[in-house]
């Protein structure tokens, strides 16, 4: 007995490799840490000190000028409320959709449901084109309105394919039978049974939605010119690529335009992620179940 509960000793060769494996590890963790510790320290940093270089790692002359000329500037404020909207909206509208075409194409009563899979398909491989899209989005009447960001990516065909995938394989025929037999509508269905037993794949899409939805700004780009609509990724591409921050820098005039430009790039960086940040815990628990189980094709 004392032989059989003596922990078996590892190898040489055994914890070479565990030590390999956790130097790399450590590698990988410090180049995906180091750019987010960068850019929170810098956001908390003098504006002095984030344009002269002096921070690399933690926060020097800790100010928070940064967050007060955000949360006092309309543009970020409203683009913030902006982004919110369509993250939520979007993300609803993106769900309830794929459900009410994964759902079906799942099941084996559904007529042509292999030939409406391939044509679904096909459009992830082939599209349109944006000057073509573009025109098809301003017959529609959408340009320079919150439907435009909506409506024409409101269906990904991968999550799709993820979610018809989960029903098949978790949702059996012999559940919709026995709920046939005791008069079971299919929407009752849906709603009271294939819904409550879908929780992973549901966390799935609502992450990969909302946060497509959240940090998406090519869309308003292209169909928005009323600045009001800007969503928060556009007044942050502004800030970052274009420099153009003079509304912003407007604010505190005791501060140096160049210095207050830099250092609230990373300030509004830290803001346009912690929406992803929060929303992550409370569905990451569903998110590795959800994505295995719905991978594996049915």
């Amino acid at each position: 007995m004392a032989s059989v509960s003596k922990a078996i000793k590892e190898s040489r060769g055994d914890r070479i490799v565990m030590a390999v494996i956790y130097a790399i590890l450590s590698i990988v963790l410090i180049v995906v840490l180091y750019p987010l510790l960068f850019v929170v320290s810098s956001s908390i940093s003098s504006p002095a000190a984030v344009s002269s270089g002096q921070v690399w790692l933690w926060p020097v002359d800790i100010s928070f000028k940064g967050y007060e000329t955000l949360f006092k500037t309309p543009l970020v404020l409203r683009g913030y409320g902006n982004s919110l909207l369509y993250t939520a909206a979007g993300t609803f509208v993106s769900v309830v959709l794929t459900v009410m075409i994964a759902y079906p194409l799942s099941r084996k009563t559904i007529f042509g449901r292999n030939a409406l899979m391939m044509i679904i398909t096909f459009t992830m491989v082939f599209s349109g084109g944006l000057i073509p899209t573009y025109m098809v989005v301003r017959e529609m009447g959408l340009i320079d309105t919150r439907w435009a960001l909506i409506i024409p990516n409101a269906v990904w065909v991968w999550q799709v394919i993820i979610a018809r995938s989960f029903f098949h394989s978790s949702i059996p025929e012999e559940l919709m039978e026995a709920a046939e037999i005791d008069g079971c509508s299919d929407i009752r269905f849906i709603w009271s049974v294939v819904l409550p037993l879908s929780k992973p794949v549901l966390a799935v899409l609502v992450l990969m939605y909302a946060v497509g939805q959240w940090n998406a700004y090519f869309d308003a780009l292209i169909y928005l010119k009323d600045a009001k609509l800007f969503p928060l990724q556009l007044v942050l591409r502004s800030i970052i690529i274009q420099n153009n921050s003079a509304n912003i820098t407007d604010a505190l005039k005791q501060v140096e335009r160049q210095q207050l430009a830099e250092l609230l790039k990373y300030s509004l960086i830290v803001i346009a992620t912690l929406p992803v940040l929060v929303i992550y815990p409370f569905v990451q628990r569903h998110f590795v179940q959800g994505l295995l189980v719905g991978s594996v094709k049915g």
